[in-house]
């Protein structure tokens, strides 16, 4: 089995492939950190503070008070351990995305590799999935990519995920109706190339590349590019590999 720590991180957004250490603003990255642990969760505050261009402002000990914190401090993002007590990550995740006005980014974080904490992470509305056992570095990485707007899902896990759930294609695009040139779009996220890249490879205008995105999103009933390309797999759009 492929581990995520050979893999470089599937990249959805809007921005340029190299990210900044900081927020498009220049101001650092806030962040929260909820985990039931406390060594892990003092050893994660301790290196990610030390990471460019992030600010640790606070932690949380269980789903609960994720939610709390989440609510009182308003981080950019916040890394959800999965397995809390009084309510898991996944909960936390979904409720803190419904009920805040101005939603953080929310990164799930977890020591194991279960796929459907990948599907269920997806679909409460998280912007990435990684695991604890990855250099720091790239854990501050995958913090500042969905800083700035995109998201990130290790390749690893996506290919076994959609392995281990495969679905008819007729299943889930032809009854989202995309188009010719909105399934094209589709594939090219699923590489992981961004707006402005997608539009030089289609030889089109980026605000057209927007609309075509906004639609793909809309008509799968997508939380954000990455479930989308979650999708794209499972229809069988997109074959494992093709964006690794």
């Amino acid at each position: 089995m492929t581990s995520p720590d050979a893999s470089p991180a599937v990249r959805t957004g809007t921005g340029p492939a190299t990210t900044s250490p900081t927020s498009p603003t220049g101001i650092p990255v806030t962040l929260l950190i909820a985990d039931d642990d406390e060594v892990t969760r003092s050893g994660l505050r301790t290196l990610l503070a030390a990471q460019p261009g992030i600010a640790v402002i606070g932690e949380a000990a269980d789903g609960v008070e994720a939610v709390e914190q989440g609510r009182r401090l308003r981080p950019d993002v916040v890394l959800m351990d999965v397995r809390m007590p009084r309510c898991n990550g996944i909960e936390a995740t979904r409720q803190l995305l419904a009920e805040s006005a101005v939603p953080p980014k929310v990164v799930v974080i977890t020591t194991f590799e279960n796929d459907g904490y990948v599907t269920a992470a997806l679909s409460a509305g998280a912007s990435g999935f990684v695991l604890k056992r990855l250099p720091v570095r790239q854990i501050a990485e995958a913090v500042r990519v969905v800083a700035a707007g995109e998201a990130i899902l290790f390749p690893a896990a996506l290919r076994r995920m959609v392995a281990a759930r495969p679905l008819d294609s007729a299943e889930a695009l032809p009854r989202a109706a995309l188009t010719g040139r909105e399934e094209e779009v589709l594939r090219l996220m699923a590489t992981g190339l961004s707006n402005p890249e997608i539009a030089e490879s289609l030889t089109v205008s980026l605000e057209t590349v927007k609309t075509h995105v906004g639609n793909v999103l809309t008509k799968l009933g997508a939380q954000n590019r990455t479930h989308a390309v979650v999708i794209a797999y499972e229809s069988g759009l997109v074959v494992p590999g093709f964006a690794g």
